[in-house]
């Protein structure tokens, strides 16, 4: 039968880029997702299609297919008296904030005295994604 859109699948999977492992099933339960309901990446979704139980495959998505290309405008500069905890941050650390009604994640891309510069874009966007996938299961 193989993987069609409303299958549910089990995958193991390892995800590198740039040749470092970034993220992993290894050890743990493996991902469950639902063929075509969007739940994973466009690209791995579209490779994995027809695959059955068993199946391994090895992925490599591009980023428009992935988490998209880097949004320029995705990076904002804010006021560090924003921050309750300013003399904490470091460059490089996630933050959590809201804008309106909207909650957001960034990462800590630089910091001045004055400002801090946060970058909402996916820390995988514009990257290109290589995936070691083994089919566990088709429903």
């Amino acid at each position: 039968m193989g993987i069609q859109n409303g299958s549910k699948v089990t995958i193991h999977y390892k995800l590198t880029v740039e040749g470092q492992m970034v993220d992993t099933s290894e050890g743990k339960d493996p991902l469950e997702y639902v063929q075509g309901q969007g739940q994973i990446i466009s690209g791995l979704e579209k490779e994995l299609e027809g695959l059955d139980s068993g199946a391994k495959k090895q992925v490599t998505v591009a980023p428009e297919n992935g988490y998209g290309h880097r949004d320029p405008a995705a990076i904002q500069k804010v006021p560090r008296t924003a921050f309750a905890d300013a003399d904490k941050l470091q460059v490089g650390a996630m933050v959590q904030g809201q804008a309106g009604e909207q909650t957001f994640s960034a990462i800590i891309a630089e910091l001045t005295d004055e400002e801090v510069t946060l970058d909402t874009n996916h820390p995988l966007a514009g990257k290109t994604l290589d995936f070691d996938i083994e089919v566990v299961n088709v429903e």
